[in-house]
């Protein structure tokens, strides 16, 4: 199957890059710690990466500017949100309570005899383990779908891809979940009353992708609450990480759609989204990193491009939080929040307490290059 324009596109800026740079995919592979083989199938547009960072490697390895960069992290994110379900094709499937006892198996990759042996997959590193599910012979039922209750005779063994299940379901979640108190028509209106997401105009869930008035009918909202953010009525990359942040603030699930809860927070609440400007963000990080002032800016840059409010999902539903993207993980263990990690005040002293561990970036090994380049044009002291 061909690649999806945004995946061709992602692919055309990675392989000008690389033709750009005169690096073979050996060289490449050296000074990214990615095979060559992955990186050949990202220029050829046969896989996505599934976390920005080994694009950032393979940029800066090849000598991007901070705009190319700019450019192609918004591309990847496009591509990634453009990322077909694997084995459906379509990436869209819906269930039934009625249904609750069939099971579509969407991918089988090996079937075989119990007593047989089985030869594990070769899993490239970072993938999704697939997942060994015992289960009896299967007799069809209308074309691909199997009744469990015929699961009871003989033994076979079928390895699904456990990460299809991940992903329909967080989807779902995505689509149906807005927010826990949330239902469906509560926030029934039309667009001559002022509220056009809930006319019949717009779709009960406005999400990645979409190219229509109800999105600059989100983007108008969110703008007028302080965002910084385009009106062009494109739910890109911008859009998605603006609207994540305003359900941060307004106490709701941030899970990047704006459902009924979020189209009436949109119209309702007295959020106020307005952050630092670049040149505080950077005076105050000097201020906070006192012995590396140079080297954080640096950081915060290339992590954030001193967005206070970026937020980056990752393919297994994690994100990074802030102007120094602090994970999910490192958000556990400095004991903070999403909303805490995007006050840049928070989030610039939690970056502090990361490097003074081993009183270095560590943290960050994506933005090396970003480091050693701050230290070359830093003015003598």
């Amino acid at each position: 199957m061909p690649a999806c324009p945004e995946t061709e596109r992602f692919a055309a800026l990675l392989r000008s890059l690389k033709n750009r740079s005169g690096l073979s995919y050996e060289a490449l592979a050296k000074k990214t710690g990615t095979a060559g083989s992955t990186l050949h199938r990202y220029c050829r547009g046969t896989s996505v990466p599934q976390d920005y960072g080994s694009v950032h490697r393979f940029a800066t390895a090849c000598g991007a500017t901070p705009d190319e960069l700019r450019t192609l992290h918004r591309q990847w994110a496009l591509a990634d949100a453009a990322r077909p379900e694997p084995g459906t094709g379509t990436g869209t499937g819906t269930g039934t309570e009625a249904d609750a006892d069939v099971v579509e198996v969407v991918e089988v990759v090996d079937l075989v005899d119990s007593d047989g042996a089985e030869e594990p997959e070769a899993v490239e590193p970072g993938a999704v383990e697939p997942e060994a599910v015992e289960v009896g012979p299967v007799r069809p039922v209308r074309q691909g779908r199997f009744r469990l209750d015929q699961f009871r005779q003989g033994r076979f063994r079928v390895v699904v891809i456990g990460a299809v299940v991940l992903t329909l379901g967080v989807s779902a979640w995505a689509l149906t979940t807005d927010h826990p108190s949330s239902g469906s028509g509560s926030g029934s209106g039309s667009a001559a009353d002022g509220r056009l997401l809930f006319s019949a105009a717009c779709q009960p869930v406005v999400a990645m992708g979409q190219h229509d008035a109800c999105v600059g009918e989100v983007q108008r909202l969110l703008h007028a609450k302080g965002a910084d953010i385009d009106v062009d009525s494109d739910f890109g990359p911008q859009t998605l990480r603006r609207v994540t942040a305003f359900q941060v603030f307004s106490g709701l699930q941030p899970n990047g759609v704006v459902g009924d809860a979020t189209k009436k927070a949109l119209y309702t609440s007295n959020v106020r989204m307005t952050v630092w400007p670049p040149a505080k963000v950077r005076q105050h990080i000097r201020a906070v990193f006192t012995d590396a002032p140079d080297a954080a800016v640096a950081i915060a840059d290339c992590q954030s491009f001193l967005d206070p409010l970026h937020i980056l999902p990752n393919t297994n539903g994690t994100r990074n939080w802030g102007l120094f993207q602090i994970s999910d993980l490192r958000l556990r263990e400095l004991g903070g929040t999403p909303r805490q990690a995007l006050d840049p005040e928070w989030n610039i002293r939690a970056a502090r307490r990361l490097w003074s561990k081993k009183r270095d970036f560590h943290d960050w090994p994506n933005c090396e290059r970003a480091v050693k380049g701050a230290a070359t044009t830093a003015p003598a002291r």
